[in-house]
């Protein structure tokens, strides 16, 4: 990409997608193409196709999805595997059409297979049944990334996609209804401290373990491979560690300075038991992660305080 490349960024209101924004802007990228949902709703094959035909932007970081946790995604099922489909299909079909030099799509580890050997090589994904709980997300996921590879075979394109672990950090989904783990056990600690609520309850049994990388370091993951990777296959993009959902609810107790005790409620789903990535080839293409867990914790610990 040069500086004054045309670049879309789908979805840039997100928690990725305003990560990714504020990445190139640092890196002095100066030509972004941002668009809020009032403007141009992603469903709309029609104004997409619009959109493309009159902006033609050179690259596109596909950034736009309906994401959520293990409630959101079990309950709204029809919700995640249709507007999914829809939004991407938009987006890649129209980059092809008009003539995008380049494509990123943001899969998602939870994607691949429930029992995946750990840590989980990209080789993995499609060798075993999906979780349960997100199976329609992972279907419409993994329905873009053969979309990519698809269009790289028979049209050429270079459309890539990549595979980030569980992301936090500025920008978030705080909704304790739809929220991803992380943020609704922040918000709850937050909100027990101020009540001085004597617990805190939390699904499951603690034992789960989950990888977490902070968001701004995903966003520089993304533009180091739009500008060093060229390939069908995809790529991990994470820590290569992680931690039990208990050390997890320990971590964030401290952060926020709750004193009182942790409640878990093993008659909650506990999710898949563990989902390490593999992160040996984006290291070999030269990426590691920056910002440690605490640190990362409270960074959006104190944004939360003030946006939220």
């Amino acid at each position: 990409m040069q500086k004054k490349s045309k670049i879309y960024v789908a979805g840039h209101r997100g928690l990725v997608g305003s990560a990714i924004v504020r990445e190139l802007e640092a890196q002095g990228y100066t030509n972004l193409l941002k668009r809020t949902r009032a403007e141009l709703d992603l469903m709309d094959q029609a104004a997409v196709e619009n959109f493309f035909k009159i902006e033609k932007p050179e690259y596109v970081f596909v950034a736009a999805a309906k994401v959520g946790g293990i409630g959101a995604n079990k309950s709204q099922k029809a919700d995640f595997i249709f507007e999914n489909l829809q939004v991407q299909n938009n987006l890649i079909h129209n980059a092809y059409k008009f003539g995008a030099k380049k494509l990123l799509f943001l899969g998602s580890s939870c994607i691949y297979p429930r029992q995946a050997p750990q840590p989980i090589k990209e080789e993995y994904l499609l060798t075993g049944p999906l979780e349960e709980t997100n199976d329609a997300y992972a279907v419409a996921k993994i329905a873009g990334i053969t979309m990519c590879q698809s269009y790289n075979q028979q049209y050429g394109t270079n459309f890539i996609s990549v595979m980030p672990t569980n992301l936090y950090g500025i920008n978030d989904n705080f909704d304790l209804e739809n929220a991803h783990v992380l943020p609704s056990l922040l918000r709850k600690f937050h909100e027990a401290k101020l009540e001085n609520k004597p617990i805190v309850e939390v699904w499951g049994t603690g034992s789960p373990m989950r990888e977490f990388l902070y968001v701004d370091d995903l966003a520089s993951a993304v533009v180091f491979l739009m500008n060093n990777y060229d390939g069908s296959e995809i790529v991990n993009i994470g820590t290569g560690e992680d931690c039990t959902i208990k050390e997890l609810a320990e971590m964030i107790k401290e952060v926020v300075g709750y004193e009182g005790q942790i409640y878990w409620n093993t008659s909650k789903p506990d999710g898949t038991p563990r989902k390490l990535l593999d992160v040996s080839r984006l290291a070999k293409l030269g990426w590691k992660y920056k910002t440690d867990f605490k640190t990362g914790l409270k960074k959006t610990y104190e944004w939360y305080k003030i946006n939220v």
